[in-house]
């Protein structure tokens, strides 16, 4: 389908802000080589050649009977025996970086956290897991649960202000009376309450933060229905005899979704940030999980390990700070007042 004449021109304004076009592309590849964390740091190999035979651990889980062991429990790819076994009569491929987000070395010449090395290129935590590996799965689960409490929010929010904007009056008045107290909340005390109540999980944590993070794009779709439905466009709609869904969907949601694209990217990095804050605070993702917040954790609990904390911070720092050019990027894309190009 051909781009339209806007639509082009608003690519053409978002490619105009050079800084967050250029921070676009950069988290692009960020998150895309994230997302095949397993090929990239793991604790099995990519490929095993044994007896002529070619086996993919990642994909699949072998016993250790396969390649010639005693027990018929999953292969310990990492223990000597059995790395000497497929050596014998085959070979292996190995990820870039041998560990996975729960893998502990054992072998670490000094006490966990180890410092940088070229074993492990960030150094350990405090359990001897590689730090490199758990920033590169925490990075990925931050985006995806950001992506998608943004998704889900932004499905409730429109919905919600779409609803209180067109049709006004009573429906209008009770949902704000609604909305005053709900906002009114302490949120972050009620999700800590929350998650400590139940054993908090990614889905958990989503809902529960989905019931107060909804509210942020209520008053911006609000306002710009509020002002369109009185408009002549949509009153011709109404004459004609379409449906209020089809109005609703195809004449006034178009000109809300202006207004409210530009603050997606900020809805995205709040999300990230409740994420690492409660994590931090240790009601966030279960024990063991690759987090970010568990990471700055260790960092201040472990000040004699300076690797841990910065190196956490940075990921951090990066990455929100990608999207607040990229957020900035859209905004300007959307704006009225850049389009004379």
């Amino acid at each position: 389908m051909p781009l339209t004449p806007l639509t082009i021109r608003r690519i053409a304004q978002f490619k105009a802000n050079r800084r967050g076009h250029i921070s676009f592309w950069i988290f692009l590849v960020l998150f895309v080589v994230t997302l095949f964390a397993e090929f990239i740091a793991n604790d099995k190999p990519l490929l095993v050649k044994y007896e002529e035979e070619f086996y993919y651990p990642i994909f699949v889980a072998y016993p250790e009977t396969t390649f010639g062991g005693e027990f018929e429990t999953h292969t310990n790819y990492r223990d000597p025996y059995v790395q000497n076994l497929i050596d014998s009569r085959g070979w292996m491929i190995w990820p870039p970086i041998p560990y996975s987000y729960n893998t502990v070395n054992y072998d670490l010449p000094v006490p966990a956290p180890s410092p940088p090395s070229t074993e492990n290129w960030l150094g350990t935590d405090d359990q001897g897991r590689d730090v490199l590996a758990r920033l590169i799965y925490g990075f990925r689960i931050s985006v995806l649960f950001g992506l998608t409490l943004t998704i889900l929010s932004s499905l409730f929010g429109i919905t919600a202000g779409a609803v209180q904007g067109y049709f006004g009056g009573v429906t209008d008045l009770l949902f704000q009376r609604f909305m005053e107290i709900w906002s009114g909340m302490p949120v972050l005390f009620l999700l800590i309450i929350l998650a400590s109540v139940v054993q908090p999980n990614f889905w958990w944590l989503l809902g529960l933060m989905l019931l107060f993070s909804w509210m942020a794009l209520v008053s911006v779709v609000r306002a710009e229905f509020l002002r369109a439905r009185n408009l002549d466009y949509v009153k011709a709609a109404r004459a004609l005899g379409l449906s209020t869904p089809r109005i609703i969907y195809r004449h006034v949601l178009p000109n809300a979704m202006v207004a409210t694209l530009t603050f997606v990217p900020f809805i995205l990095n709040s999300s990230i940030t409740t994420l690492t804050s409660l994590d931090f605070l240790g009601f966030g993702l279960p024990l063991g999980s690759p987090s970010l917040g568990e990471m700055l954790n260790q960092g201040k609990n472990n000040l004699q390990a300076p690797w841990l904390g910065i190196s956490t911070f940075a990921v951090l720092a990066i990455m929100l700070t990608l999207l607040i050019f990229i957020g900035e990027a859209v905004r300007d894309a959307f704006d009225p007042r850049k389009a004379n190009l």
